[in-house]
């Protein structure tokens, strides 16, 4: 799936990020979803950071699937120098959690000489900034329900010795797993204007209908009978007809379709539903690292076709190579002359 999604801020993060880590920093917390821990952990944000504690908050946790996230939980937790919790809208002062996991993963800092220094991060519309001004317990940061609503670098003091950088949602230039990329547009991670929203809600169709009990909440919310025999088009089309989302003539209009069912997916309309478990995840990682493999052989291979060996080196063996092939050549036809053709000792043609 096609996704624009890398405006100039999201580079300015990146170089605001890099920044923090010069100037010292001892952990991080990263904010997932909880709905998709998997897909919302940003590839680029581990490299900029590599080597730091971390800490994953899974928040919405209230909107997600309880036995998924205490799976993700238990990934996560088992996990070197990384600690995870959940949060949701009911956490009404979870600062002295974050507070108490991230003293645990820098147990050298602390006191007013060596106060705890600690980035967040998360991709646009994760609800950072909801967050935070639950800490503050005030209105510190914007909201919105539009992703990249924070643009400047914030920060935040939680204790006297504990101060907590704030940053703008980041994504990262180009989605490896095709899945991820469905999930997160799904969520309402990415802008509707970044994709095609009738292909986004067919993949979230055909991912429901293959959990049961995802099915059942379908099936339950929609009114519907039996859905087996239908195809995804026609299951968001029969969506479309319950919810009154008609065209005239009786048609189905499958835009507005897919928006009803998108936006009751992310609303908890349906029920609490999580779009991926750790095993998912990692077997489209998997599949995912096997295509780049792939992609980045058959590049290399083309580009040294395209411009020949690069050092003399190369040149020369391949030089060598091409004559010795050639001479191969020239012995094979010569073998090849039939065994009855008079030699030629006179330069003239046999007779």
């Amino acid at each position: 799936m096609a996704i624009n999604w890398f405006p100039g801020h999201m580079n300015s993060t990146r170089n605001a990020i890099n920044d923090r880590m010069k100037a010292g920093l001892d952990v991080v917390i990263e904010l997932l979803d909880a709905r998709l821990p998997g897909s919302s952990a940003n590839p680029l944000l581990a490299q900029l950071t590599a080597g730091k504690p971390t800490l994953k908050l899974l928040n919405k946790q209230d909107l997600a699937d309880p036995a998924r996230t205490a799976l993700w939980l238990a990934h996560y937790n088992s996990l070197p120098d990384t600690r995870a919790i959940g949060l949701d809208a009911g956490n009404k002062a979870p600062a002295q959690a974050l507070i108490k996991a991230c003293r645990e993963l820098a147990p050298l800092r602390g006191g007013m000489v060596k106060p705890v220094r600690v980035l967040i991060c998360g991709i646009p519309n994760v609800g950072k900034s909801t967050l935070i001004n639950t800490l503050v317990s005030k209105r510190s940061a914007k909201t919105g329900d539009e992703p990249g609503i924070t643009k400047i670098e914030q920060k935040i003091v939680l204790a006297e010795d504990f101060y907590l950088f704030d940053t703008p949602g980041m994504l990262w230039p180009k989605i490896a797993i095709e899945e991820s990329g469905y999930n997160l547009a799904a969520s309402g991670a990415i802008g509707r204007n970044a994709f095609d929203e009738a292909e986004v809600a067919l993949e979230l169709l055909d991912y429901l209908r293959r959990h049961p009990a995802y099915l059942d909440m379908l099936k339950a919310r929609y009114k519907l009978g039996e859905v087996a025999g239908l195809n995804d088009e026609e299951l968001l089309t029969e969506i479309g007809r319950k919810r009154g989302a008609m065209l005239s003539g009786g048609r189905v209009n499958l835009q507005k379709a897919a928006e009803v069912l998108m936006y009751e997916f992310r609303q908890k309309v349906l029920g609490a539903i999580s779009l991926e478990t750790p095993e998912e995840f990692l077997a489209w990682s998997a599949v995912a690292a096997e295509r780049e493999a792939a992609r980045l052989a058959k590049a290399a291979d083309r580009k040294k076709r395209v411009k020949g060996p690069a050092t003399r080196a190369e040149r020369d063996a391949a030089l060598a190579a091409a004559e010795g092939e050639a001479s191969a050549g020239t012995d094979d036809q010569a073998d090849d002359v039939p065994a009855d053709v008079p030699e030629d000792v006179s330069g003239d043609s046999p007779v």
